[in-house]
Formats: structure tokens, sequence, C-alpha cells
């Protein structure tokens, strides 16, 4: 067995597919798709099914034997070169806009630190947790926690609706006395928390209206709303700033949802260090 197609088999495991393998690892499908065929072929069977994705009986054995070594490869390396690394995910603006003050205070007490940055969104970061991909997931805190997996509340997140300056709308009441809402919807993905909580008190109240246009962050959601495509459904985060062209409207008797960490292994010194400085920086967000 050639090492590197095993490590391309797990990348196509991790990220269920190839296309979405070859997008991580910024690598061409085609060649992709190609090295995990000889992998297939020199062991003479079929290791995955490909739509819908799913391993086969000898694909899951493979995998099992090989993920504890690929998972742990960039710790390994880390270790070897004497450093210190920690792998972290959240949404783009976390990474960008909070991270950055972090890294910079934690790396006072590990100079050394290597810092691995993976941007995705909830559904995808408790995954990636639960797989070992990651050590730490700042995101939104689902109702029930997977087994194995620490939780630590940072802020409180409600909910609102972004429409355009220029909107009549001065809050979201005259919406919900309409027998049709005609504007467009505009969310995140269905599977993320933010829908799915909005989507649940909709239902709740009788009121029928379904995302038209389904983006992968909440940035987008303002930009298309700013363009004028409809309403978005987005958070009041605390400290951040609204476009001035935009307006939120609050969202009384709808959930008020939960940003926090999430962890697995709860005796790491370098996670515990940046535990610390993230609720040091969320205190400072709320105050």
């Amino acid at each position: 067995m050639n090492v590197h197609h095993l490590e391309l088999f797990y990348h196509v495991v991790v990220h269920q597919g190839v296309s979405p393998a070859a997008r991580a690892l910024d690598k061409e499908q085609p060649t992709l798709s190609r090295q995990i065929n000889e992998l297939e072929d020199s062991l003479r069977t079929r290791l995955y099914h490909r739509r819908p994705f799913g391993l086969t009986e000898k694909g899951g054995t493979l995998f099992r034997a090989i993920e504890p070594f690929f998972r742990d490869l960039p710790k390994l390396e880390a270790k070897v070169k004497g450093g210190d690394i920690i792998q972290i995910g959240a949404s783009t603006i976390i990474l960008a806009d909070h991270l950055p003050a972090v890294e910079k205070k934690v790396r006072r007490q590990f100079p050394n630190l290597r810092l691995v940055l993976r941007e995705s969104n909830q559904p995808r970061l408790l995954q990636d947790l639960e797989r070992g991909e990651i050590d730490l997931a700042i995101t939104l805190l689902p109702a029930e926690l997977p087994q194995k997996i620490f939780a630590q509340p940072l802020l409180q997140i409600p909910l609102v609706l972004l429409v355009p300056k220029a909107s009549p709308l001065r809050s979201a009441a005259p919406l919900w006395k309409r027998s049709e809402i005609r504007e467009n919807l505009i969310c995140l993905m269905q599977d993320e928390l933010i829908c799915r909580a909005f989507q649940e008190t909709l239902k709740q109240m009788g009121i029928d209206w379904h995302p038209r246009l389904e983006v992968g962050s909440l940035d987008l959601v303002e930009q298309y709303v700013q363009k004028g495509y409809g309403i978005g459904l987005d958070v009041r985060a605390p400290g951040a700033q609204l476009s001035p062209k935009l307006r939120a409207l609050d969202l009384p008797g709808f959930p008020v949802l939960t940003l926090g960490m999430l962890w697995r292994d709860d005796q790491n010194k370098l996670l515990r260090a940046f535990r610390e400085q993230v609720q040091s920086r969320s205190r400072q967000i709320a105050s």
C-alpha cells in the first residue's frame, strides 16, 4: 500500500467525498480520484460508495486502522520539532476578529506555539471535534452535547432579522400578521442551529416562511440583504458593528442562543490556556 494514498483516503473519509477533500487539500480533483482508484486497485476492493458517500465494510476496517495515526500526525510533528500545536475551529468572524488577540496572549506562555485555524459551520465543527480533527470549537452550543465533550458557555446571542435601512419595517410584528410573507428569507444552511431555532419557533406560531436563499456565512447574509434580495436571519453578537445600510429587527419570543467553547481533552495545558483567554475575551466583549 502507498502511504500517501492512505493519507488521501483518510481525508476523503473525513471530508465525506473526493470533491470536498480536494478543496480542503488544495488538490486537483481528477488527480485525487486517480490516486484513490490506485489504492483500491492495489487492495482489489471498493473502499467507499460514491453517491451518496459511505464506506464499504472493508473501507471502514481500513479507515479505523489508519485514522488515529493521520488524525494525530500534526501533533506528532509538533512534538518531534519541540513545539506546541492546537487546532481551533470557528466561524470566519471569530477567527478574524477575536482569535488574533487570544493567540498573542497565549503565545507569551507557549512561545513555540503552532496554531491551526479551521473555518467551518456549527454542524461540521461538532463532527470535526468528535473525530479529533480539532481540539477546540468556538460555536453555538447544541441542546445536547455529544459523548465525552466538555462545554463552556460564553455569550448569549439573540436572533434578529436584517432589513435594508430604507425598509418600512420597524419591527418584525407586522410580518407575523400577514397571511403570506412574500419577501425572500435569506439565511444560513438549514442544518445550522440558527435556522433550526428560527423555523421551530415559526412553526409553533403557525407561520410558514422558509428560506429561499441559503448562504455559507453571516457576512453573506448581510451582503445579500444590502443588495435588496430579501430579509436576512442573523444574530446580534455583543460588540458587533452592523452596516449603516441595514437595520436589525428584534425577535421577542424567539430563542436566545449560546455561543460557547467545546473540547475533548480536559487535561491539556495549552488548551486550558486558550480557554482561559477566550473566556477573558468574551467578558471584555460583553462588558
